[in-house]
């Protein structure tokens, strides 16, 4: 089972030629509505990747509210601990360009009021898989990550958006997913070299979690049970890049959920967020079960590992 607590959005989608200057107007040349959300993102990609999957937040009693959680509530992804708030759905601004690349503010609205009291004790035992982003409050975040680390839960952090961290919250994680940005970010507040493979080893040795510093077009690389894995991302052609990361942390909590090997675990995470990349937004492109394991097969042969030095 897994329990992903964080953050639900509208997400408001321009495409555009190229992202607009300081003081510039650009012309678009589409815009979409579409449900989002880092966290509502996760819990579909799980969802999708074959896990049963229960979301936590917050919406508003908006009208963008319904549209946030329409893919969820498809999904058959468990709502029973989303509350509505007096504070207005969240909201993501979105532009993405020709080549795909994305460039995202976000408006957290009734993210700002999510409590990690919603998720009861009984949810966080051994057997769950707690999923948590940095879009919600993070003294709620810490709150949650550190009763689900006592109760016996697995506990995995995406650490975005960038921001440092305290030492209790990555005392209580059994694994950390960051991109390079987030990586360089933790690097600097932590006095670690911002390269990926020796962030992930220093954060891995230090605080015992499993850490994993995504690698875009390149793939990914973890540290995990003393060794580095490196998988390459396979070539796919890019629509738009937005929700890929999102995708590699669902397909990563639902292949662990189920205990598969690091290697494997790993190899269906590339091909998830490759896989997301191939649509346009980012729940609608999230892949299902059977893609992201005839795609992971290949991930998986190329896939090398040596001990941590």
């Amino acid at each position: 089972m897994i329990v992903v607590f964080g953050s639900i959005n509208l997400d408001l989608v321009a495409e555009v030629d190229r992202f607009p200057l300081p003081g510039e107007t650009v012309a678009g040349n589409s815009f979409t509505a579409l449900p989002g959300g880092k966290g509502a993102n996760q819990a579909l990609a799980a969802r999708r990747a074959g896990a049963s999957v229960a979301m936590a937040g917050a919406v508003g009693t908006d009208a963008f509210a319904a549209t946030a959680l329409s893919a969820l509530l498809e999904a058959g992804v468990d709502l029973g601990w989303v509350r509505q708030v007096d504070a207005p759905t969240g909201v993501a601004l979105i532009h993405v360009d020709v080549q795909g690349q994305n460039s995202i503010a976000v408006i957290p609205g009734a993210n700002a009021r999510v409590l990690a009291s919603v998720i009861p004790d009984a949810a966080l035992r051994p057997g769950t898989t707690l999923v948590l982003q940095l879009e919600v409050p993070l003294a709620a975040v810490c709150d949650v990550a550190a009763r689900a680390r006592r109760l016996g839960a697995r506990v995995v952090l995406n650490a975005a958006p960038a921001r440092d961290l305290p030492d209790a919250l990555m005392s209580a994680l059994d694994v950390l997913i960051v991109n390079e940005h987030e990586a360089a970010t933790l690097a600097t507040a932590s006095g670690m070299s911002p390269e990926p493979e020796s962030f992930a080893t220093a954060m891995h040795r230090r605080h015992g979690c499993a850490v994993i510093v995504t690698l875009g077009a390149r793939g990914a690389l973890a540290a995990a049970e003393a060794k580095v894995f490196f998988a390459a991302a396979p070539a796919v052609e890019v629509v738009d890049t937005t929700g890929a990361g999102d995708a590699f942390t669902g397909a990563l909590a639902a292949a662990l959920d189920r205990d598969a090997a690091w290697p494997r675990a790993l190899a269906e995470s590339v091909a998830a967020g490759s896989l997301a990349c191939r649509g346009p937004g980012a729940q609608a492109a999230l892949p299902a079960a059977a893609a992201i394991d005839r795609l992971a097969a290949t991930v998986q042969s190329s896939l090398v590992s040596h001990p941590v030095e």
